[in-house]
């Protein structure tokens, strides 16, 4: 890699993008990032942005030119849009990357995938990358089938390496860190879910990505995780690191799970998704996920923080903007 490497970034403006922009930015790399239109790129004035989306090929192939290594962040999720637009962009989104960067002058991709396309087998506590699950919903199958594209593209090429974070806590996610806080601060807000989940900083992802992006050997997937916590005991070390009072009543499991069933006919009757679950994401929901990054830690280097060395940002950026 040569002193001032380039990197493309699609994805750019998001939660986890930005931050790595501002990463990539500090460490002195020259940064070429995906934006659509209407997004917001403020306070990253020095990163080449490429206005389009996934769909638009000849601005992937501007933004891939070059570049020593591509980022590819972007995706989307059933929060946002139904499980057609799911698929278009982070499948066929994907496609379209690496047919630019194969088009192109394009090195090493690193493509985010998501921790949810593996699961602890059997009597098994953790998943590790081998654990390979039945995708549940769109956002998984549209995910799992964007990475067979990457792994092919390694296998016969040029360079790609896959990433699973876990679940992502930091300032600015608006969807799970904003809904954690609430739980662990908020007395309007006294009930959590049962089951447990790996959650990592992402500022730990950001080190991830690049460690992959340096280190990682092509075609191969690492988890990048951060503790396994029951929602009770993350809520609970929320709290005390927020001074909040924690969330005391937990919802039973049979509750979440009867929710799917009705989130399945309503969509069903609106034929379009109102809720962002069915009832197999509902019971999901009730499980512990949770995962191992020892694979990460061996092989680039990945470590993690505890969750409480994460708590004050993400405090600040809350109270200033969502409480």
């Amino acid at each position: 890699m040569t002193d001032s490497p380039t990197a493309a970034v699609t994805g750019a403006t998001g939660f986890l993008g930005s931050r790595l922009c501002e990463r990539l930015l500090a460490d002195g790399w020259a940064v070429h990032g995906l934006s659509r239109p209407t997004s917001d790129r403020g306070g990253l004035e020095e990163v080449e942005w490429h206005v389009g989306n996934l769909a638009d090929e000849e601005t992937l192939r501007s933004l891939v030119d070059g570049a020593d290594v591509v980022f590819h962040l972007a995706g989307i999720g059933l929060w946002s849009a139904g499980p057609e637009t799911v698929w278009e962009v982070n499948r066929d989104g994907t496609e379209r990357v690496l047919a630019a960067c194969r088009d192109g002058d394009a090195g090493r991709i690193v493509f985010t995938s998501t921790a949810g396309t593996r699961r602890p087998q059997g009597d098994d506590d953790f998943a590790d990358e081998t654990d390979v699950a039945e995708p549940i919903g769109a956002y998984q199958a549209s995910k799992a089938a964007a990475e067979e594209l990457v792994d092919r593209y390694a296998q016969a090429e040029g360079e790609a390496v896959t990433v699973h974070p876990t679940s992502i806590f930091g300032p600015g996610d608006e969807e799970f860190t904003a809904q954690l806080l609430a739980m662990g601060v908020e007395p309007t807000m006294p009930a959590h879910l049962p089951g447990g989940l790996s959650i990592v900083g992402v500022a730990d992802v950001i080190d991830g990505l690049v460690a992959a992006a340096e280190r990682g050997t092509s075609g191969e997937h690492y988890i990048l995780g951060g503790e396994n916590l029951t929602f009770d005991r993350a809520v609970a070390r929320i709290a005390d690191a927020a001074d909040g009072s924690p969330a005391r009543i937990r919802v039973p499991a049979t509750a979440i799970r009867a929710a799917g069933p009705v989130a399945e006919l309503v969509d069903a009757v609106a034929d379009r998704r109102v809720f962002p679950f069915d009832r197999e994401m509902a019971d999901l929901a009730t499980q512990r996920l949770f995962y191992t990054s020892r694979k990460a830690n061996e092989e680039l280097g990945y470590e993690y923080r505890p969750l409480e060395a994460h708590v004050p940002d993400a405090m600040d950026w809350y109270r200033e903007n969502v409480q």
